[in-house]
């Protein structure tokens, strides 16, 4: 009755016994340096909790750009990179630095405390740099790596 898909009838490398560890442990790891940079941004340009949050806005902004970036050189320049690359820098530290949880409770904060536009503004414009970013910083790193890179697998 239940038949598995042909895309289940093989593995992710990274679903096999002993392995998780090691991906947690490079996610922990990455995602503490992330979120202590975050937090360091946080104390070099803090904003009061009925202001506008500009400083996340712009870490998000920042840690998606450097996200889509990191796919990229990953996939034409690193392509053999050891496995527990993307997990340590991309989960982890990207994962660490941005936050949006973070982005989502000061959203809530300043409906709370009856600043609705910057509430909006904030929940609208942090969407869109983030797409923004990661579309900009994959496009960047493919036009700068894909001459140097691209050219002997055709990406």
């Amino acid at each position: 009755m239940h038949q598995k898909m042909a895309l289940h009838t093989h593995s992710h490398p990274d679903h096999h016994p002993g392995v998780q560890r090691s991906v947690v442990a490079a996610v922990a790891v990455g995602g503490a340096a992330g979120a202590a940079a975050r937090y360091g941004a946080e104390l070099l340009w803090p904003t009061g909790q009925t202001d506008f949050p500009w400083t996340i806005l712009l870490v998000n902004a920042v840690g998606c750009f450097l996200m889509g970036a990191l796919m990229v050189t990953l996939k034409l320049r690193f392509p053999s990179a050891p496995r527990l690359v993307s997990p340590l820098l991309g989960t982890g530290v990207l994962g660490g630095f941005t936050s949006f949880s973070h982005y989502t409770d000061g959203v809530r904060q300043l409906f709370e405390a009856d600043r609705p536009g910057y509430a909006t503004g904030s929940l609208l414009l942090t969407v869109v740099a983030a797409l923004a970013g990661v579309t900009a910083g994959a496009l960047l790193a493919h036009a700068v790596l894909r001459g140097r890179y691209g050219a002997r697998d055709g990406a």
